[in-house]
């Protein structure tokens, strides 16, 4: 009787632990990276009865007979399993995709390990996660791992220190290179030009005589917008350059931080160009041409295709062609105009058909002094017929006929109509890499991202690409080993084998998943169903207790 009431004792004991672990694990159903556990029981002692014995032939055996004492904890085990994953769209939150933990260190030393990837960088460069704890890994130097091998490294964000600088950009416009600098070496600096003309301000207002451009400051002066009098003569690109300086400076109340400005374009005019022709987006060349004044050879005349730099000016004295030069099956045509730059001479523009002419014919084109290498853009193109070019061969493919070796007299040459736009306005014009220079910090970074394998990457306006450290897991023969140590940590114990390190997604580590967290594995169906169970179970054994005393009740009442 009395071993039926400790029985029922013990059994609320047993239960009222198991509901002790349910209310934890329901607790922590929205805990990220938590892991759930489970109480499981085992039967207690027992008193012996009656021993068995063996039978005989006289007398069958006995089994033992005993009575027990009820129930005891048997285990509080911790349950492993993959959680789902919630975005949360920060950067520095990390979740793992399969087996590992992140390993972090208190300011004890002591090392502990979490699935909860809730990470910040805090004010000295070092990754942390929220406790305030350091995530442990491998650091980087100069952009670079310190190792290839996985440990126990403090990450430390370190950038390197940038030298001083000046806002630049160079480039080309219209085929001629064009330089903008400032005389600041500050970030300030890195600003962006567009340049346009009109007869008209902004506002509408015409602009008056003498008046050279107005500008307008755009998104904090980072965008500077030029407008040129359409009609007002630059003299020089510093004039260019000085007035462009004056009117940023009215603009922005006599001081401007981002330094004094410098337009230099190679092939400004000497006379002077217009704030149109700056602005203008467009080469309005015009290429050469020839004005025939005597018949050529039937199927051979001159083609369109002069260049845009064609310098031909003047009589073209004499065309001529010769085969079998410079290469066997090709003919040579010599076009002789007069030279404007040097009276009584002249110059000679030279070319060669292919090995082949099609049925279509050929053009060919002709480079001043025949050396396409140095007058790239100074030659004149010949048309010539199939026929033509049978006939220049002669019959037996091998002798051409003297008789129309060469013309006298053919015409005119007109040269190219130089552009006087120079292009200003044809796109927005970056200045870059300005910037003060000396030591970086975390801070200097324009964004920082995890990659699959842990690697913190960073990018560095002056650097560029800096790789940061690298998040390192820990892995364990056993990992339902681990001791909670609470704040979502585990604990090394003696049964979870020691930490095998890895990079992420590897050495059978899950990789790591950026800009999301692991959710609690808490199923609470299984919760509240276990809850509705050790309820009954923990009811049942209070009437044990209940109807032991009444029991004990009547045998106390027995001598009344």
């Amino acid at each position: 009787m009395m071993r039926a009431l400790y029985s029922g004792v013990a059994g609320l004991k047993t239960h009222m632990t198991r509901l002790d672990v349910i209310g934890n694990n329901i607790a922590n159903v929205n805990t990220y990276g938590y892991k759930s556990s489970r109480a499981t029981f085992r039967d207690m002692f027992y008193q012996q009865v009656r021993g068995a014995s063996v039978g005989t032939n006289t007398r069958g055996g006995i089994n033992p007979s005993s009575i027990g004492y009820g129930s005891q904890l048997s285990s509080v085990d911790l349950l492993m399993g993959q959680s789902g994953f919630t975005s949360t769209g920060n950067t520095l939150d990390v979740a793992i995709t399969g087996e590992g933990f992140l390993q972090v260190q208190d300011p004890d030393g002591n090392i502990f390990y979490t699935k909860a990837g809730m990470l910040d960088i805090d004010t000295n460069g070092r990754l942390v996660d929220t406790n305030g704890n350091f995530v442990l890994g491998t650091g980087a130097t100069s952009g670079k791992l310190n190792s290839s091998e996985p440990g126990r490294s403090i990450i430390q964000i370190t950038v390197d220190p940038v030298e001083p600088a000046y806002p630049m950009l160079e480039t080309t416009v219209l085929g001629k290179p064009l330089k903008i600098t400032s005389d600041t070496q500050s970030n300030l600096g890195n600003v962006s030009f567009t340049i346009s003309s009109s007869t008209k301000k902004s506002d509408g207002s015409p602009f008056y005589d003498g008046e050279a451009l107005e500008v307008i400051m755009e998104n904090g002066s980072s965008n500077i917008a030029v407008r040129l009098s359409e009609n007002h003569m630059f003299k020089t690109m510093e004039e260019l350059s000085q007035a462009i300086n004056d009117q940023i400076r009215i603009v922005n109340g006599g001081a401007y931080e981002g330094g004094q400005f410098k337009f230099e374009l190679e092939g400004f005019p000497a006379g002077g160009a217009t704030g149109g022709d700056i602005a203008a987006s467009r080469d309005n060349s015009k290429p050469g041409n020839a004005d025939v004044t005597a018949a050529l050879w039937d199927g051979v005349s001159f083609a369109e295709t002069f260049s845009a730099g064609f310098t031909g000016e003047g009589n073209i004295t004499s065309i001529a062609f010769a085969k079998d030069t410079p290469a066997a099956g090709q003919v040579q045509f010599t076009v002789t105009v007069e030279d404007p730059a040097n009276p009584g001479t002249t110059v000679e523009y030279i070319g060669s058909t292919q090995a082949t002419v099609s049925d279509g014919g050929a053009m060919i084109r002709l480079y001043k002094d025949g050396d396409s290498n140095a007058n790239a853009n100074d030659y004149m193109g010949l048309s010539i017929s199939k026929k033509a070019y049978d006939g220049f061969m002669g019959t037996d493919g091998a002798t051409p006929n003297p008789d129309a070796a060469s013309i006298a007299n053919v015409g005119t040459a007109n040269p190219a109509t130089q552009s006087t736009s120079l292009g200003l306005g044809k796109q927005t014009w970056t200045l870059e890499g300005g910037t003060e220079g000396g030591p970086q910090t975390y801070e200097n970074l324009t964004g920082i991202s995890i990659g699959a394998d842990g690697t913190l990457v960073g990018s560095h306006p002056v650097h560029g690409r800096l790789v940061l450290g690298r998040i390192d897991l820990a892995n364990f023969a056993n990992p339902m080993g681990l001791a909670q140590s609470g704040n979502s940590y585990f604990s090394e114990t003696a049964n979870s084998g020691a930490a095998n390190f890895a990079v992420p997604g590897e050495d059978g580590t899950g990789a790591i998943k950026n800009s999301a967290l692991e959710m609690s594995n808490v199923d609470l169906a299984q919760e509240f169903s276990d809850m509705i169970i050790t309820q009954r179970g923990y009811q049942a054994n209070s009437r044990i207790i209940t109807v032991s005393d009444s029991v004990l009740e009547e045998l106390v009442n027995l001598k009344r």
